[in-house]
């Protein structure tokens, strides 16, 4: 049975997956991602039901639109299988439970992000201020008022934590090292994780970013690298993994 829900959350995952790109896409340029069809980005077509099936219509239409032929993004296939992989991983590790809850919260977050920063280099107030009160809440009805209480101290540490690290770079960098919506961001890392394992999410988050942030540099040229998909690949590892503050605290003492 277990097996059967591991699919079934794959198949859900990859339609949720179309559609936090579409949102990505959409939100940051004032556009409604619940209203309106979908179109091809060259002849402006119309798309059905049938052009938009994940996975499976890029694979069956050889990537290409099927009326002007001209090839298609690959991003929201990426962005459909990345999520599929992701729900099912959710559902193996948590179950049904509101640790899933927040679980998919957190990739939901993530593939938004992921194509909101990577597009526009930028994270929508909107979507933190949504998944802001969808953690609380949440949180609410797992831990209770107080233990909800406790999530917004930490979150309120974390965007400290993250504020004061933006200073420090401002100054030693001479411009803006980290954007508003990486400090925001970490609100909400603060309603998921312990504050400890926040401030380790930071670090092993700028560890992902390192080698990416030299390669683009390098051949690209390019100064600018969106930083809040790598916090949030840090935060689904530590999530997914349970990662706990004992665990750290173990590993410093060695």
């Amino acid at each position: 049975m277990k097996y059967l829900y591991l699919i079934i959350f794959f198949i859900f995952g990859t339609f949720f997956g179309s559609f936090f790109t579409v949102v990505g896409q959409r939100l940051p340029k004032g556009c409604s991602f619940l209203t309106g069809r979908s179109r091809c980005d060259e002849c402006r077509h119309k798309l059905t039901m049938l052009d938009m099936v994940p996975i499976l219509s890029f694979l069956f239409l050889k990537g290409k639109c099927r009326y002007c032929e001209k090839k298609i993004s690959s991003l929201s296939t990426y962005m459909e299988l990345f999520t599929g992989i992701l729900f099912a991983l959710a559902y193996y590790s948590f179950g049904f439970s509101y640790s899933l809850l927040i679980a998919l919260g957190i990739v939901a977050l993530l593939v938004i992000t992921t194509v909101s920063d990577m597009t526009y280099l930028i994270i929508p107030d909107e979507l933190l201020i949504f998944f802001a009160f969808y953690f609380i809440i949440l949180q609410g009805l797992d831990l209770g008022l107080k233990g909800a209480f406790f999530k917004i101290l930490s979150g309120a540490f974390l965007f400290l934590v993250m504020y004061i690290i933006m200073l420090v770079g401002n100054k030693l960098f001479k411009r803006e090292s980290l954007g508003g919506g990486d400090i925001k961001l970490m609100f909400i890392f603060g309603l998921i994780l312990h504050p400890l394992l926040g401030v380790i999410s930071i670090f092993l988050g700028s560890c992902l970013a390192l080698p990416v942030s030299l390669f683009i540099l390098i051949k690209k040229k390019e100064r600018i690298v969106p930083f809040g998909p790598f916090l949030l690949i840090a935060l689904t590892l530590i999530y997914f993994m349970k990662i706990s503050p004992e665990l750290i605290l173990d590993i410093l003492r060695l």
